[in-house]
């Protein structure tokens, strides 16, 4: 069977990782995704060509490309311009992360294109969102999300520096954000026959990724906490360094539930009855020394032999703690659907998956990531095919 979004055609412009992913997610999915690029490419096609000539994939760029079709196209050029707007006129869905000045500019703004097709979906993804002082600014997750979404400031250890982030996180959310509502406004067509504008934001997607602190200012007045690991809120649920020192994460959200029998595993029976841990609270006023002791515990023997402690106990929750070889290296990893093989040509080669599977409808990666203006005079044919053909179907 073909993907879900099999016969819904995608037009995207859109640059770097945002709105990209979410037409990769899409092309995944079954959409056919046709990527609008200028003459000197989507930047992000230029990051990682400092490692050689030799490097022919882009671990950046390729992912959230593939299974797509590219066409070059100078959008300032009133011709080309003409073309892009033909190209959209055949789709579903126009995809953008470009800023809102630039697409007045171009004619490609939302009240342009409606007004050509009632029925299409416009999804806009911003730094800031629709409006307010910053509305029309440039942004990059690093800074929307991350910096100025307050991520960072609460990843951060007091006294320590700000940790950095890694690439695309914000941008990758936002692209999941932007599959699910196009996805959503395309259900309400069918029901409607009337396309809509739905938009986005790095901005808006930092504030879900932290709403549980947002919430707890906004309800409560209170400001959250940067709890670190030697004093956290429950040590039951914090991270810690076998004797080999690989390091594992202990998931006793329920702190009471789970404290008999991590006594049991560490073998200190004594401690059911020591006040200073009876309860969460006074775990939570002695944390330090509880996680002081659990160090001292955890040091005796190799994460293997904890493991297996942890593995023998029924609803007793814990969790290695990865680097990126272990997690590919991790059974789980494969089994779970996390990897795809991108064909290109006769080779095959792994990438990350989208993260989701449809059982009547499976998932089928078709393609590598185009190359720059690989489909222009493919996707020229067409259009010369269409106007060409008697009672071209309109969408």
């Amino acid at each position: 069977m073909p993907g879900p979004m099999n016969g819904i055609r995608v037009v995207e412009l859109a640059a770097w990782v945002a709105g990209p992913s979410a037409g990769g997610i899409l092309a995944d999915w079954g959409a056919d995704v046709i990527k609008i690029e200028p003459p000197a490419g989507d930047p992000l096609r230029a990051i990682y060509t400092e490692l050689g000539p030799d490097v022919d994939y882009n671990p950046f760029f390729d992912p959230d490309n593939r299974g797509k079709r590219s066409v070059v196209l100078n959008l300032r050029d009133s011709k080309e311009s003409e073309r892009a707007l033909e190209i959209i006129a055949t789709a579903d869905v126009f995809l953008t992360n470009m800023r809102g000045a630039a697409l007045r500019r171009l004619g490609l703004d939302h009240e342009t294109l409606r007004a050509r097709d009632p029925r299409l979906i416009y999804a806009f993804i911003t730094g800031y969102g629709l409006s307010g002082p910053t509305a029309g600014a440039g942004a990059f997750d690093l800074g929307a999300c991350w910096a100025r979404g307050a991520i960072a400031d609460l990843l951060a250890v007091p006294g320590q520096d700000i940790p950095l982030q890694r690439s695309g996180m914000g941008d990758h959310f936002a692209g999941v954000t932007a599959a699910g509502m196009i996805s959503a406004a395309l259900f309400d067509r069918e029901r409607s026959g009337e396309g809509q504008l739905v938009s986005t934001s790095l901005a808006r997607v930092a504030g879900y990724q932290v709403s549980s602190d947002l919430n707890t200012k906004l309800l409560l007045d209170l400001d959250p906490a940067h709890p670190v690991r030697t004093a956290p809120a429950n040590p039951l649920a914090n991270n810690y360094a076998a004797a080999d020192g690989k390091r594992f994460w202990l998931l006793g959200i329920e702190s009471d539930r789970h404290w008999p029998t991590l006594i049991r595993i560490v073998e200190r029976p004594e401690l059911e009855s020591d006040p200073r841990f009876s309860s969460i609270m006074a775990r939570y006023e002695n944390a330090g020394e509880l996680v002081a002791l659990l160090d001292t515990e955890f040091a005796k023997r190799p994460r293997s032999e904890w493991a297996e402690r942890f593995d023998n106990e029924d609803n007793f929750f814990w969790s290695p703690v990865n680097d990126v070889a272990d997690l590919l290296a991790d059974p789980q990893t494969q089994a779970s659907g996390m990897l795809v093989d991108t064909e290109d040509g006769s080779v095959s080669r792994p990438m990350v998956a989208s993260p989701v599977d449809f059982s009547r409808t499976p998932v089928v990666v078709r393609t590598r990531a185009p190359r720059l203006g690989e489909h222009t005079d493919e996707l020229l044919q067409e259009l010369a095919d269409r106007s060409a053909t008697t009672g071209a179907a309109v969408r």
